[in-house]
């Protein structure tokens, strides 16, 4: 979790423009309770508090921590309310539940923000164990406030329990902070689990060393959570000279066949987003995959669960400011998941969850040509498109806010750029997301053709691609081939036209199919 630009903003009354123009929210209870979202990505809902709240009148997802339990995952999540009044704290844990993953409801405030003097002030990124009867959420307490950091580390990792992982109770005697060679002004994430290698619990904190600033995952273990004893071992990972990470967050660890998968997101270098490592033991070493990333880098801060069968990753696809095709990056947005896949050699994959699958194959809609290049031809859901000299463009009206796009990609030149457009209008300008056969990578590029996120992927030429686009609002994932995924964001995407484009690339992309949900 990070507090870029945050923590100013705590203390001054500040107001975003509206959640995303694409949305319409549906208005939760004061506490929450069964509100059913019908966002496949979902946000919090409105005046969740009352209407005359304005610490709550919208919000975003933010770090998203899943635990799936008894037939149903619990999706707890930092909230990021866009209006933050002076002397208030934030990010309190909220939650989301669901059973297939293509339906939600939202279950309110689950774990609230302290006060100006206490650790958690602000909230952090953390997971949930069962240990007995009992569930325990480990989260993180963030407070720089002048008078508490005077004589408190900045950032500590704390606990509340429950029995029915509804009602959370927190418990004030127990507070972790950074031990000595370890930096307490990032201290924090921390991601528990049963550790069957050493038949204890572990416990995998995000930090750096003090001196030295080196970002590690520190391990602590526990024979007995209630006793709330935790003992510092040696660092499970640190980062590499190489990659030179700040902070490696959000940390994740789970097993999927005979490998064990390390996960954590970082902000800060020039390949931003989340990343994984691979080993045959818990303990490392850790090798590095060719592509060690999760999604381009909006896509953001994944975390995993499984039902027993499949793994899924949880991210949020951030948002912008301002709220425009042209605004930077910002914190939190909107739910995305991706299940993850094992690959031959071990590598991981992506691809959209079954149950979303379905939900976009309910109803057939039509690709309605709006206008066509003369080097671009179209024929029965065939679109041939000779962009060597001159970009070939074909483009089609709108299709509204909720859409399943399919189709098959070939590129027959080891050269130039192959796609989708999105939000074009009148001006001619427009989002793209292409496939780039010269550098092994698909990319999003905004409407000032500059690249804002991108994900390496070897294509190669007269290969058919199974692109598989799911959009809504302003979100829109894009999967190739059910192995890779690259999040983007685009605003007034479905108020404006799409359409098919080549650049220094002749292509033909077939088999155009366009479906909604019911």
């Amino acid at each position: 979790m990070k507090y870029r630009n945050i923590i100013t903003i705590a203390f001054v009354f500040f107001s975003l423009a509206s959640c995303s123009q694409d949305e319409t929210y549906i208005g939760g209870s004061i506490s929450g309770g069964n509100s059913e979202i019908t966002n496949v990505f979902p946000v919090p809902p409105a005046q969740w508090m009352g209407a005359n709240d304005p610490y709550y009148s919208a919000g975003y997802t933010g770090d998203i921590m899943p635990f799936f339990d008894n037939g149903k995952f619990h999706i707890y999540f930092l909230h990021d309310a866009q209006n933050k009044p002076a002397g208030k704290g934030f990010h309190d844990i909220h939650e989301y539940q669901s059973t297939d993953l293509a339906h939600f409801t939202y279950e309110g405030q689950t774990i609230p923000y302290g006060t100006t003097l206490e650790p958690d002030f602000a909230i952090g990124t953390g997971s949930v164990v069962k240990v007995g009867n009992l569930y325990y959420f480990y989260y993180t307490g963030h407070n720089e406030n002048p008078v508490f950091v005077q004589s408190n580390a900045r950032e500590s990792v704390l606990c509340a329990t429950s029995g029915d992982l509804k009602n959370w109770t927190k418990v004030p005697s127990f507070k972790i902070t950074a031990p000595a060679g370890y930096y307490n002004y990032d201290f924090r994430d921390p991601h528990v689990f049963y550790n069957d290698e050493l038949k204890k619990y572990s416990m995998l904190v995000s930090t750096q060393t003090e001196p030295g600033r080196k970002a590690v995952l520190l391990h602590f273990t526990s024979a007995d959570p209630a006793s709330g004893k935790w003992d510092v071992q040696a660092p499970i990972y640190t980062t590499t000279p190489e990659d030179n990470y700040l902070m490696m967050e959000c940390a994740d660890i789970f097993k999927m066949g005979s490998n064990w998968y390390l996960i954590f997101s970082e902000n800060w270098s020039g390949n931003k987003g989340t990343h994984y490592r691979i080993s045959s033991s818990i303990t490392g070493p850790w090798t590095k995959p060719e592509n060690d990333r999760i999604d381009g880098e909006y896509f953001y801060a994944g975390k995993t669960a499984s039902d027993g069968n499949k793994r899924y990753v949880f991210g949020w696809n951030a948002r912008k400011t301002p709220e425009n095709d042209l605004g930077n990056k910002d914190w939190a947005g909107n739910m995305v998941i991706h299940e993850l896949t094992q690959n031959s050699d071990g590598t991981l994959g992506t691809q959209s969850p079954k149950s979303v699958k379905d939900l976009f194959s309910k109803k057939n809609a039509t690709a309605e040509v709006d206008e066509i290049t003369s080097n671009a031809t179209a024929n029965n859901g065939t679109y041939s498109l000779s962009g060597e000299t001159e970009k070939a463009m074909v483009t089609f009206k709108s299709v509204g806010k909720k859409v399943k796009i399919k189709a098959e990609v070939t590129l027959a030149k080891a050269s130039g750029t192959t796609g989708f457009v999105f939000h074009t209008n009148d001006t001619g300008s427009y989002y793209k997301v292409v496939l780039d056969i010269a550098n092994s990578k698909i990319s999003g590029y905004n409407s000032a053709s500059q690249e804002v996120t991108r994900l390496p992927y070897a294509f190669q030429t007269n290969v058919k691609y199974d692109v598989e686009i799911i959009t809504e609002g302003s979100v829109v994932v894009v999967y190739i081939n059910g192995k890779a995924a690259l999040t983007n964001r685009v605003y007034g995407r479905d108020k404006n036209k799409w359409g098919l484009i080549a650049e220094g690339q002749t292509s033909t992309i077939s088999n155009l199919q366009i479906t909604q949900p019911e």
